[in-house]
């Protein structure tokens, strides 16, 4: 099959400097991503698997692991040899996943994902990364939102069930940027409706998860040289005019709350607010 896309390009000149996204209507009747690359044309659906793709009846191999995931926990908790059976891997095996937490009191570690279909995974979820940021060019932030929940779910299912170390750290450099666009677009939507308290919240969650993540770590440090904290900063300061004046006072009570319950790292990040809509963030102050 020979199609020459000369025209269709012609007729959509790239834009450099900018992602160049549309949305159209296919043959089918239902709506296509178009993005403008330099060299040609990118599109995708707009639910499901981005390519349409549906391995093993599955709308993703994310989902088909997971159930995969669910079968053989299920087997096990009714009958331990039934996994083994399935296909699942045991604590007797020689498998590094089921070594990996000696302190874990499961005994046995039912899926184990082979460096293959972890590639095949990080292949996928590049689909979906595509995606979400069309999706945040087209301001479809339900999108952005389902995509970005999506993709931190496959950097826990290869965190948990990669057969290689090497595997399991492999995606997990991405997870403080997906949470930053998670947050965002949480935030967006919330702009959207004009609910500018939400959107803070969003915010303030987003920052506060991504704090916890760098500490789980064991690099606190990272936290305040990490540039998704700093966007998600941008945009909290960004909104301050728009917040009415009475979340100053449900601030500070939240704040005083926070140190009641010696939840120092919320506080930090509620004093952090409290300063940039230039209010007292003394007990007390007015």
């Amino acid at each position: 099959m020979d199609r020459d896309l000369t025209e269709i390009l012609a007729e959509w000149a790239f834009q450099p400097g900018q992602i160049n996204v549309r949305l159209i209507q296919g043959k089918d009747g239902e709506p296509r991503i178009q993005v403008r690359l330099d060299l040609g044309l990118l599109q995708m659906f707009v639910d499901g698997r981005p390519d349409g793709q549906h391995p093993d009846g599955f709308d993703s191999l994310l989902e088909l692991h997971e159930a995969r995931v669910d079968e053989l926990s299920m087997a096990s908790d009714l009958d331990p040899g039934v996994a083994e059976e399935a296909g699942g891997a045991t604590a007797e095996s020689e498998s590094p996943v089921a070594d990996k937490d000696d302190d874990d009191e499961s005994e046995t570690e039912l899926h184990v994902l082979t460096p293959e279909d972890c590639r095949l995974i990080r292949e996928e979820a590049v689909q979906y990364y595509h995606r979400y940021i069309a999706l945040l060019v087209l301001e479809d932030y339900e999108g952005v939102a389902r995509d970005t929940s999506r993709n931190l779910r496959v950097l826990d299912l290869i965190g948990e069930h990669a057969q290689s170390e090497e595997d399991r750290r492999s995606m997990e450099q991405n997870r403080p940027y997906v949470m930053m666009m998670r947050a965002r677009a949480l935030a967006s939507m919330a702009l959207r409706d004009e609910e500018p308290k939400a959107a803070a919240h969003a915010i303030e969650e987003g920052i506060e998860a991504l704090k916890r993540y760098y500490t789980d770590q064991e690099a606190p440090e990272a936290f305040e040289d990490s540039g998704e904290v700093q966007m998600l900063r941008e945009m909290r300061e960004a909104l301050v005019p728009k917040l009415p004046l009475s979340q100053k006072a449900e601030l500070r009570q939240r704040l005083e709350a926070a140190i009641g319950a010696e939840n120092y790292e919320l506080a930090a990040i509620l004093r952090d607010e409290l300063r940039m809509m230039g209010a007292d963030t003394t007990q007390g102050g007015a």
